[in-house]
C-alpha cells in the first residue's frame, strides 16, 4: 500500500510542476512560475524512486493509473471543474490495470 502513497504524491509534484509551465506558457503568468515547477517536477522524479518495484519501466506504467486519478482531482481541487461519471469509471479502470501490473504474478522464463 506504501506504493500507491509514493505514486499519488509523485502525481501531485508532477501536476503541480507542469500546471507552473501551464500558467507560464498557456496563461501567461511571470516566467518566475518556472522556478517552483521545476522544483516540483525534481520531487515528483526522486518520489517516482520510492516505489518498490524490480523494474522502473513496471513502476511506470503502475504510476500512470495513479496519475490519472490525482489529475481528476486535481482538475476538481485546483480548476474547480466537476469530473464526469465517465471520466470516474475510466480512472477506475486505469487503477485495476495498474495494480495488476504492480501486484501481478511473475513467471520465471522456463
Amino acid at each position: 500500500m506504501l506504493n500507491y502513497l509514493w505514486f499519488f504524491l509523485a502525481a501531485l509534484f508532477e501536476i503541480a510542476g507542469c500546471y507552473a509551465f501551464w500558467m507560464w506558457l498557456r496563461l501567461g503568468k511571470s516566467v518566475w512560475w518556472v522556478a517552483p515547477g521545476l522544483l516540483s517536477l525534481t520531487l515528483f522524479a526522486l518520489l517516482l524512486t520510492r516505489v518498490e518495484a524490480a523494474y522502473a519501466g513496471r513502476a511506470y506504467a503502475a504510476y500512470g493509473g495513479i496519475y490519472i486519478v490525482a489529475s481528476l482531482l486535481w482538475l476538481m481541487v485546483v480548476e474547480k471543474t466537476r469530473p464526469l461519471a465517465s471520466d470516474w469509471l475510466g480512472a477506475a479502470l486505469c487503477v485495476a490495470g495498474a495494480s495488476i501490473i504492480l501486484f501481478g504474478p511473475r513467471f520465471s522464463p522456463s
